[in-house]
């Protein structure tokens, strides 16, 4: 299955407090990276976070797969990281019901904030629903109908599917449910064609630099030349001077737009100007915030 790129679709990178996410993996190996991402960077900014990983795999492996360049053993120790269950999470009781998984996560966040922590994040593996009998149905409903967890902005989740293990169907139910999808691994790059334009996700470097010419020459020319056309490159997590250089080459060159708007964070939009935004009436930089440079 190809989850595609839309315009929800995020690098876990520009994850906040409030956002809830889908991911996806189909491999015992790579399953860790997004989320490895996603609990480091809740440590870096005073939040909490909580692992659910799946049942079957023992804490102490997924502690070395979320960390592999080394356990944060003193969050361990204060507590600002834990490795759970939702078993554990919904004891004593032993049957789910959204009510009362929603309840304890929000006990779960007003305890973080009573510690002294922005927030909390957590992690969700959703192998818990074969683990704890749950049907399918019930998740669902679960899922779409959680907005008043994130209301706040207090707490972040990610919901994360083994392709492997769910029927398509229901991972694209699941995908067009939750507001937040994630691309599948760090350093990643999805493009999304929409109607005025481009969205750009993720990293543009050497490694999806064939990719993102390829997104731009796309873009450039599927629009009419008397249409605005909008790159909107915000919600890049990086962006390489050289694929920038090839963006503002390909536009002095290639393009035919009355007016082309690039929007983009401070950050990227000061490394154009460096570079030597074209001196055309047609190119506007918008500055949004996003991008975690």
């Amino acid at each position: 299955m190809a989850v595609p790129v839309d315009a929800h679709t995020l690098a876990v990178e520009q994850m906040r407090l409030g956002d809830h996410a889908f991911a996806h993996y189909a491999d015992d190996d790579m399953r860790w990276g997004v989320l490895g991402v996603f609990a480091q960077l809740g440590l870096s900014r005073n939040e909490k976070v909580i692992v659910m990983a799946d049942p079957e795999v023992p804490h102490d492996e997924a502690s070395r797969r979320l960390f592999p360049h080394g356990v944060p053993e003193a969050a361990l120790g204060s507590g600002q990281l834990r490795f759970s269950s939702m078993r554990e999470l919904i004891h004593p009781h032993r049957r789910f019901t959204a009510e009362r998984q929603m309840g304890r996560l929000r006990e779960e966040t007003e305890q973080a904030r009573a510690d002294g922590y922005t927030g909390l994040r957590s992690i969700i593996d959703m192998a818990w629903v074969a683990d704890l009998g749950m049907d399918v149905e019930g998740v669902m409903h679960r899922e779409t109908h959680a907005e008043a967890l994130f209301a706040d902005r207090l707490y972040a989740e990610i919901c994360t599917y083994d392709r492997r293990h769910f029927a398509p169907e229901t991972l694209e139910a699941m995908r067009v449910g939750h507001p937040v999808t994630l691309l599948e691994h760090p350093g990643d790059l999805g493009a999304f064609q929409s109607d005025h334009g481009l969205r750009l996700v993720g990293e543009a470097d050497w490694s999806t630099r064939e990719q993102w010419n390829a997104a731009l020459r796309a873009a450039l020319a599927r629009l009419p030349g008397n249409q605005s056309l909008i790159l909107d490159l915000s919600p890049l997590s990086f962006l390489s001077v050289t694929c920038a250089a090839d963006m503002l080459r390909r536009i002095k060159q290639d393009c035919s737009h009355e007016r082309v708007e690039i929007r983009c964070s401070p950050f990227n939009a000061a490394l154009l100007r460096h570079i030597g935004v074209p001196s055309a009436d047609i190119l506007v930089l918008v500055k949004a915030e996003g991008g975690s440079q």
